[in-house]
């Protein structure tokens, strides 16, 4: 208890804080699910031929869409 006491203060948390932190982290990189089943749902995906193109192109695209459904101000 000492060491967690000693490691909050240090990061200027109280211990509860600091082991709140912890604990989300430790959840964040703790794998959730079945990896086979999100291999297999990957390697399903890359079977699909979906539109490609250049990544600017697209960009500019999207970005006219947007500009073209914007309303235009009153005078």
């Amino acid at each position: 208890m000492a060491a967690i006491e000693r490691a909050a203060e240090r990061s200027g948390l109280t211990v509860s804080a600091w082991v709140r932190g912890v604990l989300r982290v430790a959840e964040r990189d703790v794998p959730s699910g079945d990896v086979r089943r999100k291999l297999a749902v990957i390697a399903a995906a890359c079977l699909h031929d979906g539109p490609t193109g250049d990544i600017e192109q697209m960009n500019a695209e999207i970005e006219a869409g947007y500009l073209a459904a914007e309303p235009k101000p009153r005078r």
